[in-house]
């Protein structure tokens, strides 16, 4: 389970361990410490020195975590450029999307825990309940795929079936939804590109593709990669608030 752990590692040490085990690809990454963050992309951020949790996962997908809630304060779902490095003698890490257009930016100012874990996927993850039941939850609080989701319809009929989450985005895109209790496969991936081609040629806008699965398995994420569509880890959901549903739109 435990690769290597360094404890208050240097700087160089830092950028040896993530340069070590990140061209490796195959353990969850995982730095404790006082961190600057910024994100430039579909929006901007930037946080201010904190201690924070900053993990990276072998299919990419980055995660900056404070000390309370569930949702990370920054995150990519995939990278297609990682550099690790120093500026100005520190340990910097810079992840970069081309589709869209993000960077996500850390500075390590004082590392207390360098981790790297490898785990075991022989256990298939499934979240509790029916796909229904993810599908009324995640329309009533559609944060947990993306900040700033508005959900338009539930099961929205296509001529390739019905769409499991019909949104915009914060920018005002629309976005396909397909959602998935298990980990996702190439069959999934398939399923959505039907439904996103479906929407765009209806419509004529601009149209995203979101998976939202517990897992994905690597074959999936590269399809879906290569399609320049997207996936959300979904493992939690909100309880059920009973008597509320998502009335749709249309």
């Amino acid at each position: 389970m435990l690769i290597e752990a360094l404890h208050d590692p240097r700087d160089e040490e830092l950028v040896a361990f993530l340069r070590e085990h990140l061209r490796a690809g195959e353990a969850v990454v995982q730095v404790v410490g006082t961190c600057e963050v910024a994100y430039v992309g579909r929006a901007a951020s930037f946080a201010d020195a904190g201690d924070l949790l900053v993990m990276l996962k072998p299919d990419g997908s980055i995660q900056v975590h404070r000390d309370r809630g569930v949702k990370p304060v920054n995150w990519q779902p995939r990278t297609d450029d990682l550099w690790v490095g120093l500026d100005q003698g520190q340990a910097v890490l810079v992840a970069e999307r081309r589709s869209p257009e993000e960077t996500l930016r850390v500075v390590f100012l004082e590392v207390a825990l360098a981790q790297a874990l490898r785990l075991r996927d022989e256990i298939g993850f499934v979240l509790r309940g029916s796909e229904a039941e993810m599908q009324r939850a995640l329309a009533r609080d559609p944060d947990l795929i993306e900040p700033g989701l508005t959900v338009l319809d539930r099961e929205l009929p296509t001529e390739v079936g019905g769409i499991d989450l019909f949104a915009r985005d914060r920018h005002g895109r629309l976005v396909v939804v397909e959602l998935k209790r298990a980990k996702g496969t190439q069959e999934a991936v398939h399923q959505l590109a039907r439904y996103v081609t479906s929407v765009r040629r209806f419509t004529g806008e601009d149209v995203r593709g979101v998976l939202a699965a517990p897992a994905i398995t690597r074959p999936a994420l590269a399809q879906l990669t290569a399609a320049g569509l997207e996936f959300v880890e979904v493992t939690a959901l909100p309880e059920p608030e009973p008597g509320v549903d998502q009335p749709g739109l249309f």
